[in-house]
């Protein structure tokens, strides 16, 4: 299957996408599993796993938590506990840039080019998405030096305006982008301020935060015993981590959960030039990506 826009995408193009994203989600699932790694369906994820059992029929893409501390570990050793050449584990770094403030599992021999990175020789691959959970610290001051340094990370790390945030934000970050224009000191700035804000561990704060993923996220604080501990629940047809507090932390981030939102509002939500299920993203470079230098698509 081979498509280039997902806005009037047929269900079963976009069902093939998904069954490949599964088959990533298994394979991650299962190293954590093996070496005893935190790992809980999150966002549209986890909302597919209650009320579908599965995908939410015009869902893209899969989300996933890490617990900071196995989230790191994750990164250090990918190339102990993959034994699978097909995967590829996929984090912005001083070389590469993926505009995306998470890490993602891609699989390499597929595609999946979104417009924010046509012009990166990154890694194209079909992938899913796993965002660190990180502690809250205890103290006023602390608080504010995390919430900072993650609005930093944050601006610097993803190195794009972002959409659907609002007038000011965007401004906001175009303006820092300007004033800090070399790579490599963003690079610096972001290394540091990912540093400060996910210093503290499991017992030295009282509850936890999402940090990569926007400015509501960064402010909101979720219960440390929603995440003590993980239960399985049925997802296509597989056993799929949720934390034990899905309930009650679904209905803070999105409401009643288990209602559907309109059809205006029932379609994939990424802007993408290509997604190919059978073929190597490689196979498209000078195409549909890195078509000239510095240029865009």
């Amino acid at each position: 299957m081979k498509i280039n826009s997902l806005e009037n995408v047929s269900q079963n193009d976009l069902r093939e996408l998904q069954l490949k994203e599964l088959e990533i989600l298994i394979h991650l699932r299962d190293i954590c599993l093996e070496n005893d790694l935190s790992l809980f369906l999150a966002g549209g994820s986890m909302i597919g796993a209650v009320r579908n059992q599965g995908f939410i029929p015009w869902d893209d893409d899969v989300d996933c938590f890490m617990l900071r501390k196995d989230y790191e570990k994750l990164t250090n050793e990918w190339d102990k506990l993959n034994q699978n050449e097909k995967y590829s584990l996929c984090r912005t770094n001083q070389t590469e840039n993926y505009h995306h403030t998470a890490m993602t599992v891609k699989d390499n021999t597929t595609t999946f080019i979104n417009s924010h990175s046509v012009d990166n020789d990154i890694n194209h691959g079909i992938s899913i998405d796993i965002i660190p959970i990180d502690v809250v610290p205890r103290g006023r001051f602390s608080r504010i030096k995390q919430i900072l340094a993650a609005m930093t990370f944050s601006v610097y790390n993803a190195q794009r305006v972002p959409n659907n945030k609002g007038g000011f934000l965007k401004v906001a970050t175009k303006l820092l982008l300007v004033v800090i224009p070399g790579q490599r000191l963003r690079y610096k700035i972001w290394k540091k301020a990912e540093s400060m804000m996910s210093q503290w561990s499991w017992d030295e704060g009282d509850y936890l935060v999402e940090l990569v993923t926007g400015p509501k996220a960064i402010l909101r604080k979720l219960e440390k015993r929603w995440f003590a501990k993980s239960e399985m629940v049925l997802f296509e047809q597989e056993q799929m981590p949720v934390p034990i507090g899905y309930k009650e932390y679904l209905a803070l981030i999105f409401g009643d959960y288990m209602t559907e939102p309109p059809k205006s509002e029932q379609v994939p939500k990424h802007d993408i030039v290509c997604v190919d299920t059978e073929t190597s993203y490689t196979a498209y470079k000078g195409k549909y990506y890195k078509v000239k230098e510095g240029g865009h698509l």
